[in-house]
């Protein structure tokens, strides 16, 4: 026979909705149940009588009255669906706050307009037991790959969001570009705009004033050259718009390498033993971790991009020193 139960508010369920609560710990509970439960004063929190919008504080007791098998479902256990091969493989760091993810150039962050396989969807299945899935706390490019900072529970995700808000991370990527930038250490400052077109949205830079603009600054440096050909970049974003370091790179007549929307050089020949891919990668990145502490997480580099890499002699250690002159 089913009994009441009295359940304690986690910290890490501080300022949730009591909705929302019952949600996640009790999935099958429809919301017009619940809604009955409370009008009759079954469901209370700290002995009083509560409304579905209420906002649970850590520590707080919630009555919860005998439910029907259905209604009391637990969440789904950790595990129940088998984590993609390929994202659990490019962890790089995990802890009960935050997992750190290689993320695959090639595999969209979150969904859209015919994207069904990606980074969010798969979160899933690191959910854990007791029923908190990974949130998102910032983006990558589809094609861009590296770095994906994930957290675990509304906590980590609430301070890691703030953090990258008030730009307290650094970020650090590596792009292969056309020619070689002068000078070989730069800032780029500029005001982009989202544009639509037959391949999607694109950044175009915009004037100072003009409607729908966002300022964009970023740092790079040159890491190292091949010829006039081709060069490696650190670069920096300070800012955090969409496709920034691409939009910038092109804006000063280096686009990235692979690039299908901001490559701009006509009859530019890709030399041999380089593909066609995007060769824009998040190395690092360095951020306070909800713990205490700092967070400092290096990526290695994608296959396409090591190959060329390893084409062109680039060493990793001239990336580094790059790194030092940001």
């Amino acid at each position: 026979m089913p009994e009441v139960q009295i359940r304690t508010v986690d910290r890490d369920e501080a300022g949730i909705r009591l909705d929302r609560w019952f949600k996640a710990h009790f999935p099958g509970l429809g919301f017009g149940h619940l809604q009955k439960l409370l009008r009759s004063g079954q469901v209370r929190v700290d002995g009083k009588r509560v409304e579905t919008s209420t906002r649970l504080a850590a520590g707080q007791q919630v009555r919860v009255p005998p439910l029907a098998i259905g209604d009391a479902g637990p969440p789904r256990p950790a595990g129940a669906q088998k984590p993609d091969e390929r994202l659990a493989a490019a962890i790089l760091h995990e802890d009960d706050q935050v997992i750190v993810f290689n993320k695959p150039a090639g595999l969209a962050v979150q969904g859209g307009s015919g994207v069904t396989r990606h980074v969010d969807a798969m979160l899933e299945a690191f959910t854990d037991r007791h029923g908190r899935r990974p949130k998102l706390v910032h983006r990558l490019d589809r094609d861009t790959s590296g770095v994906l900072v994930v957290a675990r529970t509304r906590t980590a995700a609430a301070f890691l969001g703030k953090a990258f808000k008030e730009r307290a991370t650094r970020k650090v990527y590596w792009a292969l570009v056309a020619g070689v930038p002068r000078p070989a250490e730069g800032r780029i400052s500029t005001f982009l705009r989202k544009e639509e077109g037959p391949g999607g949205d694109r950044m175009r830079i915009a004037k100072h004033g003009e409607r729908g603009t966002d300022h964009a600054v970023s740092e790079y440096a040159v890491a190292d050259q091949a010829g006039q050909k081709l060069a490696w970049l650190v670069m920096r974003p300070i800012t955090g718009r969409t496709h920034q370091l691409r939009a910038h790179a092109a804006h000063i007549g280096h686009p990235i390498v692979g690039d299908p929307k901001y490559f701009n050089i006509e009859n530019w020949q890709l030399p041999g033993g380089i593909q066609n891919r995007l060769h824009l990668h998040a190395r690092r990145i360095v951020m306070p971790h909800p713990a205490g502490g700092m967070l400092d997480v290096t990526a290695p580099l994608p296959p396409h991009m090591r190959q060329s890499w390893s084409v062109l002699g680039f060493e990793e250690a001239s990336g580094e020193e790059a790194e030092g002159r940001l």
